[in-house]
């Protein structure tokens, strides 16, 4: 059986183009989500077989790709938000 993969793009379907922004305007962004996705491909190939190794092991990485899923969704929901707008009293 194969496991499905968590990509970031799979995942939030509705932030893809967030994603792709910020993958090259954010150098920290960019750097968590290379690490979110070589956690990701590690664990995918756990999972289907293709590399063997502790539950220990698998069961870290998988804490590891929440902890790096949650920081990532922290950033996307904040470049997401809404900007606050001026009131307009000075003319912008």
């Amino acid at each position: 059986m194969t496991v499905a993969k968590h990509s970031l793009h799979n995942d939030f379907p509705e932030m893809a183009a967030a994603i792709s922004e910020l993958k090259t305007s954010d150098a920290h962004f960019a750097r968590l989500f290379e690490d979110y996705d070589s956690v990701e491909h590690e664990v995918h190939n756990i999972e289907n077989g293709v590399e063997n190794t502790s539950d220990e092991y698998l069961e870290e990485l998988k804490k590891r790709r929440v902890q790096l899923k949650d920081q990532l969704y922290a950033i996307l929901q904040s470049h997401s938000a809404p900007k606050e707008s001026c009131c307009g009293c000075c003319g912008n």
